[in-house]
């Protein structure tokens, strides 16, 4: 995202179900895992800058199972410059923002097809899958520069891998 951030309009999308009652959701690994998805949304959502908002995602992500330990959620905050009252009030919001937030990502991810975590999308096709800790469908390559080169090209009208 360095070296993309300005050219790119980056979005997380999260695999899950919404329910019917009440509008809410079901994460396959439980109710810790949508907490970690909102929290990382709610951050996207005040921070845009994926610079910020991405570099937070990454921290809570690289000890995920720790969520929703709070010293986890402030640390992460407090390295990527992240209010954490600001973030704590988006979560626990009255009027359920949050898991809005998580639904609309969940509807997203199942109206492009995507039902694997991760799955990186360049202009709305698939670019790369990462599923149990291999890289699968990188037809481009699977290294950071690929995925950068293809935007670049993607940005100045060449495609790339396609």
């Amino acid at each position: 995202m360095e070296k993309v951030y300005g050219i790119v309009d980056f979005r997380l999308s999260f695999i899950g179900k919404p329910t019917e009652r009440d509008g809410g959701v079901e994460c396959k690994h439980g109710p810790g895992e949508c907490l970690g998805d909102i929290l990382e949304l709610c951050a996207a959502s005040l921070y845009p800058d994926p610079k910020i908002s991405l570099g937070f995602a990454m921290c809570l992500s690289d000890d995920y199972e720790h969520i929703p330990d709070q010293d986890l959620i402030e640390g992460c905050a407090l390295e990527h410059r992240v209010d954490f009252n600001k973030l704590n009030h988006c979560v626990s919001r009255d009027d359920g923002y949050g898991i809005k937030l998580l639904r609309e990502s969940m509807e997203r991810s199942a109206e492009a097809g995507v039902n694997t975590s991760c799955t990186v999308r360049l202009n709305e096709e698939v670019r790369c899958v990462r599923d149990s800790g291999l890289w699968k469908e990188c037809e481009g390559g699977h290294e950071v520069d690929d995925l950068v080169r293809d935007i670049k090209a993607l940005y100045h009208g060449v495609v790339a891998w396609l």
